[in-house]
């Protein structure tokens, strides 16, 4: 996991310094740091309970934090890239990616945006079978259970100060549905 974290974070670098280069002609950036909370449902129930009977789980909440760069490209519109790394409850141990964010700015400083990346979630198999995790343990029987995948989503930022409330809704591969709500400082 210590890999694929550093990866992301170098993957935010190199998406991060070409905007920059842009956004010196055209505004200053604006960096969000903040923590998140949400719900994300990996959408196998119906087939995950037709094997492991109906106490499985097929998602969990998620807490953890974001960072987000935004560089303007004119008045209103803005570009950006957006790093996650959530720990999870249930099916969900956690969750990360790194994503691109093009969007609109209304004049009170509104952000609506539509983003697209790439999201791994590890997932806790006992969960999702429904058994005792001190009876199945991945690590012991070798088993990678961190699946990757496109995420796509659309957020709205309400700016209330220096803070931002904020809340976005992705979906990885169209098969998942992640729920997020978060509070944002900006520099």
């Amino acid at each position: 996991m210590k890999k694929i974290t550093l990866s992301t974070l170098a993957a935010v670098a190199a998406l991060t310094a070409p905007g920059a280069a842009f956004a010196q002609d055209a505004g200053q950036a604006e960096v969000t740091v903040g923590a998140n909370a949400g719900y994300h449902d990996l959408g196998i129930g119906d087939d995950l309970e037709d094997i492991a009977g109906p106490d499985a789980s097929d998602g969990g909440a998620i807490f953890g934090g974001f960072i987000a760069v935004d560089f303007p490209v004119s008045s209103n519109f803005f570009v950006g890239v957006e790093g996650n790394a959530n720990i999870g409850t249930d099916a969900i141990d956690a969750d990360y990616g790194a994503s691109g964010r093009l969007g609109y700015r209304a004049e009170n400083g509104t952000k609506v945006y539509l983003r697209g990346g790439y999201q791994w979630v590890d997932v806790d198999a006992a969960a999702l079978a429904g058994v005792d995790g001190d009876l199945f343990d991945e690590d012991d029987l070798g088993i990678d259970t961190t699946v990757g995948d496109y995420l796509v989503g659309a957020g709205v930022e309400v700016p209330v100060g220096q803070v931002s409330i904020r809340g976005n809704v992705d979906t990885i591969s169209f098969e998942t549905l992640r729920l997020t709500a978060g509070v944002g400082f900006r520099f």
